[in-house]
């Protein structure tokens, strides 16, 4: 079963996919170990041949509070490239059974239904056979809820799946909502883990959640910088600063910053520190205000518009060299 997930860097005792090591939990804010229970972008991948259908053997929870209000109903979803063979509800509960119908032969995706922090015990062809898919390049994606596709109508519509999909990466999700303002300790988590490929797209938080001046946002970046550079030397990374918010742009937070001065805070800090494997993308011009879906998180045609841009710089730059 194993064999089949993907976008997964640790899994809990019960089997749950991680994305924080939980033996570094009482190092992390709580509200990023919170979401790192989240299974944001992790999905399984496989090849079908003489597929007529799937069982789908799983547990799940109820969603965090924080999830409780999201519109989108949480579904499992199986794609063909960026075509949905398939979708079926999921719920809450242990030994849970869902079956998606549709004649399969060739490479999938199937993502889960995050929200309920599901467990897939099993996955049973109708007919046929299924093995793994091929591995890729490892993409780790550092950020916050804009990261985790929180506002996306569905979990394979956020900007780092879109983009995954598009390059063939192995994207791992590192998007904690509500959280990622720059903390260490995921910067010693990043540089812990195996990557092809990092980026790391944070600051929006640092505006009010848990305030910084532009002063302690330049050197946060070029710490959280520093410690995975150092761990991973020839790796790309694309630092991508915060994307617009009419709410900040112009207006101090607590320490006297507003977004604007906090976002190229971080881009000085990416540019004093830039090499011939680190390239910056600013967020302010990539989508609109008229791209949120409340003022601050972009639905989906603003994750499709970041999708676009950040693919542009990762296959100029990056794709074809990646081994």
């Amino acid at each position: 079963m194993n064999g089949l997930l993907r976008g997964v860097s640790w899994l809990s005792t019960e089997g749950v996919p991680l994305r924080a090591d939980p033996a570094d939990r009482d190092r992390l804010p709580l509200d990023t170990w919170e979401r790192a229970t989240v299974p944001a972008g992790v999905r399984l991948e496989f090849t079908a041949s003489g597929v007529s259908g799937l069982e789908i053997v799983y547990s799940a929870s109820p969603p965090l509070i924080a999830d409780s209000y999201r519109a989108s109903e949480p579904v499992f979803t199986l794609l063909r490239g960026e075509q949905v063979v398939a979708e079926a509800p999921a719920s809450a509960g242990s030994e849970q059974i869902v079956r998606l119908e549709a004649a399969l032969d060739g490479e999938y995706t199937l993502h889960l239904p995050e929200v309920l922090r599901p467990a897939v015990r099993e996955v049973r062809p109708l007919t046929g056979t299924l093995n793994p898919a091929p591995p890729r390049p490892r993409w780790l994606v550092y950020g916050d809820s804009i990261s985790e596709g929180w506002t996306t109508s569905r979990p394979h519509l956020a900007w780092p799946a879109r983009v995954g999909r598009a390059l063939g990466l192995d994207t791992v999700n590192l998007g904690y909502a509500g959280a990622a303002r720059g903390e260490l300790a995921s910067a010693q988590q990043l540089a812990s883990l195996r990557a092809d490929l990092i980026t790391l797209a944070f600051g929006t938080n640092c505006w009010s959640r848990t305030p910084s001046s532009a002063e302690l946002m330049y050197e946060t970046t070029r710490a959280f910088l520093g410690i995975v550079r150092t761990a991973h030397p020839d790796v790309p990374i694309l630092v991508v600063s915060p994307v617009v918010r009419p709410d900040a742009e112009h207006v101090p937070n607590a320490l006297g910053a507003p977004l604007v001065r906090l976002r190229g805070a971080q881009e000085r800090a990416a540019s004093d520190l830039a090499d011939k494997r680190l390239r910056l993308l600013s967020g302010e011009r990539l989508i609109e205000a008229r791209h949120l879906v409340d003022g601050v998180h972009p639905g989906d045609q603003g994750h499709e518009l970041i999708a676009e841009a950040v693919t542009e710089v990762l296959r100029e730059s990056w794709a074809r060299g990646v081994s």
